[in-house]
């Protein structure tokens, strides 16, 4: 079998509310959806979500290949753009190939990819993660309450800004997930918004009020040094990496004991998911991946590795046009049967039904605030560009 082709498809997911973070957020609540489809001689197809940015360059260096080797197809995927670099946007259109590829040998195989991948349960916890900074406190609560039917008992808030609606905010959450366990599992993303000392600030003063199960992306990414005098300064375990691109990137984190919960984004595939997990699992570290939603194929991944914690669920339907074969129950995903990662695309649904959603706007969380970590007070009256 031979790799011959691929073709992309754009179609988006409808939130129905608004989604974003301390650094903006899309108020319409949709957003767009990549989709590569890689074709084959034998006319089996491998489906991946994510991004398609750089598919064009990248694409040669699996062209012609058996898409069985498909680990060996991913490093050669990296070597492919050794010059220019794989971080950034472009380590995102390899994950896309590589969830594809995955899915892919699974089909060949015949088989569900948590099965192919070794796991011997189909069930991966999972905690609620609404991307809710936008939402008032009654959205907040008829959210997790959603969640909380469906057997989730952690949930994790958007914030950074104003502690005290931080505070307010979480308890609706745990009052939510009370339902389901006496003491629900708590957890606040800053999304990088802060310095050291801010950080240390914040979270104590959250931590006099509230059990905080982790803190998450507290400060730039790349800050090993600050995540680990973080750390030891406060009770909650500081979770990140989800941003970076490429499992070298993790060694700082590693050889400074700075994370507790290391953190992968589904959006950057199934094999760095993998290597990231085992290397964790090296130094008795925890793994959570990030943002299933955008790479449903990154859940089989979970359920397969030792060290899976729990994985971010962010919404409960699929984009328009596509199917996914899982379904959410008991605080977690229950992954389906079907061959490969149980996704499905109408290609006519999707053409059909097109709408301009981009996650990149001025005033979205893909945009980091220009004074983000420069603030003598959390609360921003409003940025001004000079």
């Amino acid at each position: 079998m031979k790799i011959t082709g691929y073709h992309c498809l754009r179609t988006y997911r409808d939130w129905g509310r608004p989604v974003g973070d301390v650094n903006g957020f899309i108020d319409s609540g949709l957003t767009e959806v990549p989709i590569v489809v890689i074709e084959t001689d034998e006319g089996i197809t491998g489906v991946g979500l994510g991004s398609d940015y750089g598919v064009d360059d990248i694409f040669p260096a699996i062209e012609g290949a058996d898409p069985r080797a498909v680990t060996a197809l991913y490093d050669r995927m990296l070597a492919h753009v050794f010059k220019a670099g794989h971080g950034g946007a472009t380590f995102g259109g390899i994950g896309t190939l590589d969830a594809a590829l995955w899915d892919l040998k699974a089909k060949i195989a015949g088989e569900p990819l948590w099965r192919l991948l070794g796991a011997g349960d189909r069930f991966v916890p999972g905690y609620a993660s609404g991307l809710d900074i936008a939402l008032g406190d009654e959205e907040l609560a008829a959210l997790y309450g959603s969640m909380a039917e469906r057997g989730f008992t952690a949930g994790k808030l958007k914030g950074g800004r104003d502690v005290d609606a931080d505070i307010r905010r979480l308890g609706i959450i745990a009052e939510q997930l009370a339902a389901n366990t006496a003491r629900p599992a708590l957890m606040l993303d800053s999304n990088e918004s802060w310095n050291l000392k801010q950080a240390v600030r914040y979270v104590t003063a959250i931590e006099a009020r509230l059990d905080l199960t982790w803190i998450e992306e507290p400060l730039r990414r790349w800050d090993a040094a600050g995540h680990a005098r973080l750390s030891s300064s406060i009770r909650a375990a500081v979770a990140t990496g989800e941003n970076l691109t490429g499992l070298e990137q993790y060694t700082p984190l590693f050889d400074n004991r700075a994370v507790d919960i290391v953190q992968a984004g589904a959006v950057w595939g199934v094999t760095h998911f993998l290597r990231v997990a085992y290397a964790a699992h090296s130094r008795t570290l925890p793994i959570s991946p990030v943002g299933l939603t955008a790479n449903p194929a990154v859940g089989h991944a979970a359920a397969s590795v030792p060290n899976h914690l729990s994985a971010e669920v962010q919404s409960l339907d699929a984009p328009v046009g596509v199917t996914i074969d899982e379904h959410y129950a008991d605080g977690g995903i229950v992954l389906g049967d079907e061959p490969g990662a149980g996704v499905t695309i109408d290609e006519r649904a999707i053409a059909a039904d097109q709408r301009s959603a981009p996650w990149i706007t001025a005033a979205g969380p893909h945009v980091r605030s220009q004074r983000a970590g420069l603030r003598l007070v959390a609360e921003d009256p409003g940025e001004v560009i000079r």
